[in-house]
Parts: structure tokens; C-alpha cells; sequence
């Protein structure tokens, strides 16, 4: 595996951090080192740049196309199920597969 830079974006960035935390521990586990943040829409256009792929929580997927157009990188949106109860290894699988 490759280390990732993964962006997580949602409304404001605060249910988006409780799962950015649950994401490190478990890409902690694996010894690869990810670096995982979590913004709002309102900030993602200021920090994108130095990450490698993009996930939307489902609260915000409406906005992919255009998020997906500003940051020019691999986006995909969380199914709300794995959002919602934090599957962190089937969302690393979505973040691998669209860089792929």
C-alpha cells in the first residue's frame, strides 16, 4: 500500500472530523502513515492542493461535480451506511480504487 493524502469534505467539517479520526487510527494500524484531513466546503478550495484524492460525506455529494472540477482530483462520495457507522476499511477502498 501507498501512503494516501485524503481530503474529507462536508458541510462544516465537524461529523467529517470524528471519521478523520477513526481513518488515521486505522491507517495508523497498518503502518502506512495516510495523512487525513477533514474541511467544510466553505475551506476545501484553500487546502486541497497538497492532497491526492477527495471524499465527500453524503450530506454534501450533491456538490461532487463541481468540487470534483475546482481540485482536479480523483472525488468520490462516502455511502452513507460506511459514513455513518465509520467503515474505515471499505472508505480506504474507495480512495484506492479511484486513484487507481
Amino acid at each position: 500500500m501507498k501512503q494516501m493524502n485524503i481530503l474529507l469534505v462536508c458541510a462544516g467539517g465537524m461529523s467529517t472530523s470524528i471519521l478523520m479520526k477513526k481513518l488515521q487510527a486505522y491507517s495508523d494500524s497498518r503502518g502506512i502513515n495516510d495523512q487525513i484531513k477533514a474541511v467544510g466546503l466553505s475551506v476545501y478550495e484553500d487546502v486541497y492542493q497538497d492532497f491526492d484524492v477527495v471524499l465527500l460525506g453524503p450530506q454534501v455529494s450533491y456538490r461532487m461535480e463541481e468540487v470534483q472540477k475546482t481540485t482536479n482530483l480523483p472525488t468520490a462520495s462516502i455511502p452513507p451506511l460506511d459514513y455513518a457507522v465509520g467503515n474505515s476499511e471499505s472508505i480506504f477502498k474507495l480512495a484506492e480504487d479511484i486513484l487507481s
